[in-house]
Formats: C-alpha cells, structure tokens, sequence
C-alpha cells in the first residue's frame, strides 16, 4: 500500500533521485518512494503498451507496424527519466567524465548525446 508523505528534505524519488521538495508529490512503499512525474511516465508507458503481448512472431506486418508507436513511447519515456537524472548531476557540477563512465561511453559522447 502507497501513502503519501509531506515534503521532507531527506526523502527522494528511488527512480529519478529527485527530493520530495522539488516534486508535487512522493508517494513511498517498502523502502522505495516514487515521485508525481515518475508515476506520470509509467502512466504514459502503460496507456501505450497493449495488454496482450503473444510475441512478435504471432503479429501481423500491420499489428507490427502499429507497436511501433508504443515501443516509441516507451523509448522516449524512459529517455526522459535519463534525461532528468543527467540534467540533476549537471546541476551538482557533476563532469562529463564522471558520466561518461557512470554509462560506460567517453565524456564527449555522453556530452554529445545529453547536453
């Protein structure tokens, strides 16, 4: 069962690290909290996901073509999270180097790619 808490300094968001002062909302179960957006982009990812998935072999070219839109969605979802969490070590000052190798490519692939 999720409750919700109030804005304390010391609880974060256990999926984009965000603090609960900076986030409408932090909604926390065993050992884990989530924040308002984090649960907004699930919600996107779920609303785009179909609720049965027998393999892509079983798919029509049609039905193939048509996932394409939600495994998009999926994609960007997730990017957008990343984004977020390369944005907040950027704001700590936190180097390109040190990212780089936190997602295993060089500094200026990391820089390229997220800045």
């Amino acid at each position: 069962m999720l409750a919700r808490f109030s804005r304390t300094k010391s609880l974060r968001c256990s999926f984009c690290g965000k603090p609960a002062a900076r986030v409408s909302q932090l909604m926390g179960g065993p050992k884990s909290y989530i924040c308002n957006e984090c649960v907004g982009v699930c919600n996107k990812i779920l609303e785009a996901t179909p609720c049965t998935f027998t393999g892509w072999g079983d798919m029509s070219e049609t039905q193939l073509l048509d996932a394409l839109k939600v495994s998009e969605a999926s994609v960007e979802a997730t990017r957008s999270v990343l984004q977020a969490q390369i944005d907040e070590l950027r704001a700590r000052r936190v180097s390109w180097q040190k990212i780089g190798e936190a997602l295993g490519v060089s500094r200026q692939a990391a820089w390229e790619r997220f800045s």
